[in-house]
Protein backbone atom coordinates (compact mmCIF):
# COMPACT_ATOMS: atom_id res chain seq x y z
CA UNK A 1 0.00 0.00 0.00
CA UNK A 2 1.25 3.36 -0.69
CA UNK A 3 2.22 5.66 2.13
CA UNK A 4 1.11 9.02 -0.40
CA UNK A 5 -2.57 10.41 0.75
CA UNK A 6 -3.83 12.83 -1.19
CA UNK A 7 -7.20 15.13 0.83
CA UNK A 8 -10.40 14.42 -1.22
CA UNK A 9 -10.27 17.74 -2.31
CA UNK A 10 -6.94 17.61 -3.94
CA UNK A 11 -8.21 14.54 -5.76
CA UNK A 12 -11.63 15.02 -6.79
CA UNK A 13 -11.97 17.88 -8.62
CA UNK A 14 -8.99 16.40 -11.54
CA UNK A 15 -11.17 13.46 -10.90
CA UNK A 16 -14.34 15.18 -12.23
CA UNK A 17 -12.83 17.02 -14.91
CA UNK A 18 -10.50 14.25 -16.69
CA UNK A 19 -12.00 11.20 -16.68
CA UNK A 20 -15.18 10.01 -18.73
CA UNK A 21 -16.63 8.35 -15.64
CA UNK A 22 -19.76 9.75 -14.06
CA UNK A 23 -18.54 9.43 -10.38
CA UNK A 24 -17.09 7.06 -7.87
CA UNK A 25 -14.09 5.44 -7.07
CA UNK A 26 -10.33 6.88 -8.11
CA UNK A 27 -10.11 3.04 -9.21
CA UNK A 28 -13.18 3.59 -11.52
CA UNK A 29 -11.37 7.06 -12.64
CA UNK A 30 -8.20 5.04 -13.39
CA UNK A 31 -10.34 2.51 -15.73
CA UNK A 32 -11.90 5.58 -17.58
CA UNK A 33 -8.36 6.92 -17.79
CA UNK A 34 -6.91 3.63 -19.62
CA UNK A 35 -9.51 4.01 -22.39
CA UNK A 36 -8.38 5.98 -25.25
CA UNK A 37 -10.83 6.73 -28.13
CA UNK A 38 -11.02 3.46 -30.36
CA UNK A 39 -11.73 1.55 -27.31
CA UNK A 40 -15.19 0.30 -26.88
CA UNK A 41 -16.71 -2.12 -24.26
CA UNK A 42 -19.68 -4.57 -25.10
CA UNK A 43 -21.78 -2.36 -23.69
CA UNK A 44 -21.11 0.73 -25.43
CA UNK A 45 -21.10 -0.86 -28.25
CA UNK A 46 -24.40 -2.29 -27.85
CA UNK A 47 -25.42 1.33 -26.86
CA UNK A 48 -23.93 2.86 -30.38
CA UNK A 49 -25.36 0.11 -32.22
CA UNK A 50 -28.78 0.52 -30.81
CA UNK A 51 -28.47 4.11 -31.73
CA UNK A 52 -26.70 3.80 -35.44
CA UNK A 53 -30.20 1.82 -35.84
CA UNK A 54 -32.62 4.71 -34.70
CA UNK A 55 -31.96 7.87 -37.17
CA UNK A 56 -34.28 9.75 -35.04
CA UNK A 57 -32.25 9.05 -32.17
CA UNK A 58 -33.50 7.59 -28.74
CA UNK A 59 -33.71 8.96 -24.99
CA UNK A 60 -31.88 7.00 -22.38
CA UNK A 61 -35.36 5.57 -21.68
CA UNK A 62 -35.49 4.27 -24.53
CA UNK A 63 -31.97 2.94 -24.84
CA UNK A 64 -32.24 0.86 -21.63
CA UNK A 65 -35.73 -0.30 -22.21
CA UNK A 66 -34.62 -1.26 -25.86
CA UNK A 67 -31.73 -3.36 -24.69
CA UNK A 68 -33.02 -4.72 -21.44
CA UNK A 69 -30.16 -3.08 -19.33
CA UNK A 70 -31.28 -1.02 -16.10
CA UNK A 71 -31.19 2.74 -16.10
CA UNK A 72 -28.14 2.54 -14.23
CA UNK A 73 -25.78 0.77 -16.79
CA UNK A 74 -26.75 2.44 -19.87
CA UNK A 75 -26.56 5.90 -19.19
CA UNK A 76 -23.32 6.17 -17.85
CA UNK A 77 -22.72 4.12 -20.99
CA UNK A 78 -24.31 6.57 -22.66
CA UNK A 79 -22.66 9.83 -21.12
CA UNK A 80 -19.10 7.90 -21.38
CA UNK A 81 -19.97 7.99 -25.30
CA UNK A 82 -20.82 11.48 -25.73
CA UNK A 83 -17.65 12.95 -23.48
CA UNK A 84 -15.92 11.17 -26.62
CA UNK A 85 -17.67 12.63 -28.78
CA UNK A 86 -19.86 9.48 -30.42
CA UNK A 87 -22.91 10.40 -29.87
CA UNK A 88 -24.83 13.42 -29.42
CA UNK A 89 -28.00 15.48 -28.02
CA UNK A 90 -30.46 15.71 -31.11
CA UNK A 91 -33.63 17.26 -28.91
CA UNK A 92 -36.01 16.27 -26.55
CA UNK A 93 -38.94 13.90 -26.66
CA UNK A 94 -41.13 13.15 -23.65
CA UNK A 95 -40.66 9.90 -21.92
CA UNK A 96 -43.12 7.17 -20.20
CA UNK A 97 -43.95 9.81 -17.19
CA UNK A 98 -44.30 12.80 -19.78
CA UNK A 99 -40.70 14.57 -18.96
CA UNK A 100 -38.81 15.95 -21.10
CA UNK A 101 -35.47 13.87 -21.73
CA UNK A 102 -32.99 14.14 -24.04
CA UNK A 103 -32.62 12.41 -27.05
CA UNK A 104 -29.65 11.17 -28.44
CA UNK A 105 -28.00 10.25 -31.83
CA UNK A 106 -24.92 9.07 -33.12
CA UNK A 107 -22.64 12.12 -33.99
Amino acid sequence: MSDYYAPPEAVLPLFRQQTPSVRGSITSAAAADALDATTLTRLHRLVLDYLRARPDGATDEEIASGLGLNPSTERPRRIELARRGLVIEAGTRKTASGRNANVWRVA
